[in-house]
């Protein structure tokens, strides 16, 4: 059954009604255009502020060859009609290549009968771009929405995506498959190891079965914290490389507004069950926080959704962030290396035996307070002088690393004899 229609796209009320007509022009040609192409009471449908991350989706599926489509026309003749640029903007590849778009294009998906186009609208004197999406019903249009997600759920389950907040929005770029991390490979306290893995590994377990037996909310929030090169980014790469669901880094700037948090969590949202990283928390600026913390005590905005924040900074982070349930539900220090962690890891790091085992347990003596990313340091460089002149000398190196540290702890950088020149 067909709603009747006051101002029908059959007749032309540009004498009564001119600023109509500028309007629903491109709208009562598109139609009428879809309507050659393939039968059907084709209309224009709101699917609300989602079109914005559609585009993207679709014009990647599309790249990919995983939905087929048609360009079925240009809609203005002093528009472009075509675009070269690098590969996709999702994509780090500078390489220029002619792409499809959505600009400027009526673009057809012949399997679903719908369309889309992003078009402009020159109404009462004024020019902006604007979204069009069309369908035969409002049922057909949600179930190619529903099917799109869940397409672009298990493309995004073999790539890391990162959002990044920008001047002109939240940009969307895929840097594909991670080093690999095991979790093996974690150097951390075994009781902190399995409290994490177990809780990741429940929540996408047969879609959180375990929450739905026992009535608990289907969202969870952990903040890792600590200094510095201690391994939170590696924890973390550990359970992302390890868990079957889309993982998506959220890189916080001066950009980040109440605005991109929505946008943010309405993306991730749609590809539940799914994996939010936050990293640096801390950078959040003071006047999106309020929004930050709202959308977080929002169930639906949280529902499937597993939220890894980190932060080397614990001191700056709002306490309204961990003292209320619901927000984030653990907190976990990962903290500098012990003796044993260190003499482990040094052993892990000297895969050419350039040490012998009573050397490695006194380097482990000798590092306490230094990071994992300074032991790394530590033997790259010690490892450079074994290469070109044959000594170790890892008890100056481990002097000039602690020196650093009490530097920085200290902020006496101005009185390093070695400056490098700022």
């Amino acid at each position: 059954m067909h709603k009747h229609i006051l101002f029908s796209h059959d007749e032309d009320f540009r004498h009564s009604h001119p600023n109509y007509e500028d309007y629903a022009i491109v709208s009562k040609r598109a139609t009428n255009f879809l309507k050659e192409r393939r039968l059907g009471n084709w209309q224009a449908i709101d699917i609300g502020e989602s079109i914005l991350q559609l585009d993207s989706n679709l014009l990647e599926m599309m790249e990919n060859h995983l939905i087929t489509y048609e360009v079925l026309a240009s809609i203005f003749e002093t528009k472009s009609q075509g675009k070269i640029t690098s590969k996709s903007q999702l994509s780090i590849e500078s390489k220029l290549e002619i792409v499809e778009t959505f600009d400027n294009n009526l673009i057809f998906f012949p399997e679903y009968d719908v369309a889309m186009t992003l078009a402009f609208n020159y109404s009462g004197g004024n020019t902006w771009p604007e979204y069009h999406f069309f369908a035969t019903s409002t049922e057909t249009a949600l179930a190619f929405l529903k099917e799109i997600n869940e397409k672009m759920r298990q493309l995004l389950m073999q790539s890391v995506t990162y959002l990044v907040d920008t001047e002109h929005g939240v940009q969307r770029r895929k840097y594909g498959e991670q080093a690999s991390v095991n979790r093996e490979d974690v150097l951390l306290d075994e009781n902190i190891k399995q409290d994490i893995f177990r809780s990741i590994d429940e929540f996408f377990k047969e879609e959180g079965h375990f929450f739905k037996e026992y009535g608990l909310p289907y969202k969870r929030g952990i903040l890792l914290y600590g200094s510095p090169g201690n391994g939170k980014t590696t924890l973390v790469k550990s359970i992302t490389g390890s868990t079957k669901a889309p993982v998506v880094y959220w890189q916080i700037t001066e950009f980040t507004g109440s605005h991109s948090v929505q946008e943010v969590f309405g993306i991730v949202t749609r590809l539940a069950p799914a994996i939010l990283v936050i990293e640096d928390i801390d950078s959040m600026p003071e006047y999106t926080r309020s929004v930050f913390l709202n959308t977080l005590d929002g169930a639906q905005s949280r529902e499937g959704l597993f939220i890894i924040g980190t932060t080397n900074y614990p001191q700056k982070i709002d306490p309204a962030l961990i003292n209320r349930a619901g927000r984030f539900d653990r907190a976990y220090e990962i903290p500098s290396p012990s003796e044993k962690v260190r003499e482990s890891y040094l052993h892990k790091l000297d895969i050419k035996q350039i040490f012998t085992d009573e050397q490695l347990v006194d380097m482990a003596k000798r590092t306490k307070g230094l990071s994992m990313s300074q032991l790394n340091e530590l033997y790259m460089s010690v490892a450079l002088n074994w290469h070109y002149d044959g000594k170790l000398a890892y008890e100056k190196r481990i002097e000039e690393l602690l020196k650093q540290n009490k530097r920085s702890i200290k902020n006496e950088w101005d009185k390093d004899e070695h400056s490098i020149g700022f």
